[in-house]
C-alpha cells in the first residue's frame, strides 16, 4: 500500500487516522477501509451511540483505543466533532499503532 493511499499519518508521538463513522449502529465495529467521493481514503467505522453531546465522538475513540490496545486516554476526536468524517489523534508509539491498525484491517 503506498503511503498516499492510506488512511492515516504516522506522527512522532502516535498517528492521525481518517474516519468516516456511522452512529446509531447495532454494533461498535471499526470496519475496513472505505473511500471519500474525492477517492481519499478513510477507515469505515460503527458505534451504538447517538451523535448527541459528543457521545458518538466518545464511543469512537474509546473504539479505537480498544483496537490499538491503547488506553481510552490516548485516543480522541481532533476534527470534525460533528461532521461524519473525523480525524482521531491516538496517543503511542507510531509503527506498533500503524501495525495493529493494519491487522485489525486485513
Amino acid at each position: 500500500m503506498a503511503e498516499q493511499e492510506r488512511p492515516w499519518k504516522l506522527q512522532a508521538d502516535g498517528i492521525l487516522i481518517t474516519v468516516r463513522l456511522t452512529p446509531r449502529s447495532s454494533k461498535d465495529q471499526v470496519e475496513k477501509i472505505g473511500e471519500q467521493s474525492d477517492g481519499r481514503p478513510l477507515v469505515l467505522a460503527r458505534v451504538r451511540a447517538v451523535p448527541e453531546k459528543g457521545a458518538a465522538n466518545k464511543a469512537v475513540a474509546n473504539l479505537f483505543a480498544k483496537v490499538l490496545s491503547v488506553p481510552k486516554s490516548s485516543a480522541e476526536v481532533i476534527a470534525g466533532s460533528t461532521a461524519r468524517i473525523k480525524t482521531l489523534r491516538v496517543y503511542g508509539e507510531p509503527q506498533e499503532l500503524q501495525k495493529r491498525l493494519e491487522d485489525h484491517l486485513s
